[in-house]
């Protein structure tokens, strides 16, 4: 068991709710659709436990993607609405080893979790991906993840996600078996940057329906940090 403060909930919203993608980011490889080696974490166990989240805000795919082709991911916790994603219980250097992977650095420090938790956001430098949020606590653990320094863009801003990452998206969201197929489809559909290019019927074509790791449950909820009121 690892130690209770010592554990944070990394909350994936891309491609890392897919749990054979966050293995790469665990254990090193490179996947089979990507250009590029990842390093692994220090830790690379698997995540304590990973269950499905929503959490206040939306998320929208914007910017351009070199693996994938199309929008990329990414989360805003101002607007009204919800996002879903997989929260995976890790320790806080598991998070700070995959926080520097998107970052595009070389892992090995832990980072200072302390602003993030405390404020809400933390920004570790200008990148798409190096953008800290804590949204608040599940099961009295903070929620943490990575998103761009900007607000969700306006229309001309966004950008359409492909097929292939949509597809590695429901998947992910799918085998948490807290929504069903048609509920994935349509909620990536509704995504800004997807909306308009995408519609709900179009996204559950793009695979079969994905069978649950485990038994159906509910998505847990995001709470709001009661010290920052």
């Amino acid at each position: 068991m690892r130690e209770p403060e010592n554990r944070v909930w990394y909350a994936a919203y891309g491609s890392n709710t897919h749990a054979e993608r966050l293995r790469y980011y665990l254990d090193g490889g490179r996947p089979p659709e990507a250009a590029r080696e990842f390093p692994g974490c220090r830790d690379p166990r698997p995540p304590e436990r990973s269950v499905p989240v929503v959490l206040p805000g939306r998320v929208y795919f914007a910017g351009d993607s070199p693996v994938w082709g199309g929008g990329l991911a990414f989360y805003d916790p101002a607007p009204d609405g919800t996002a879903w994603g997989v929260a995976h219980l890790l320790t806080a250097g598991q998070f700070s080893d995959i926080a520097a992977q998107e970052m595009y650095r070389e892992p090995g420090d832990d980072l200072d979790l302390a602003e993030v938790v405390a404020t809400g956001c933390g920004a570790l430098g200008p990148g798409r991906y190096e953008t800290l949020v804590c949204p608040g606590l599940l099961d009295g653990l903070p929620v943490l993840t990575f998103t761009a320094p900007w607000s969700m863009p306006h229309e001309d801003g966004l950008r359409a996600p492909s097929a292939a990452y949509l597809r590695h998206l429901a998947a992910g969201l799918g085998r948490t078996g807290a929504w069903a197929h048609t509920e994935v489809a349509a909620y990536l559909a509704a995504c800004p940057g997807a909306a308009g290019h995408w519609t709900a019927a179009a996204v559950a074509g793009l695979s079969v329906p994905t069978a649950p790791t485990g038994p159906p449950a509910p998505p847990s909820r995001c709470r709001p940090d009661p010290r920052r009121s």
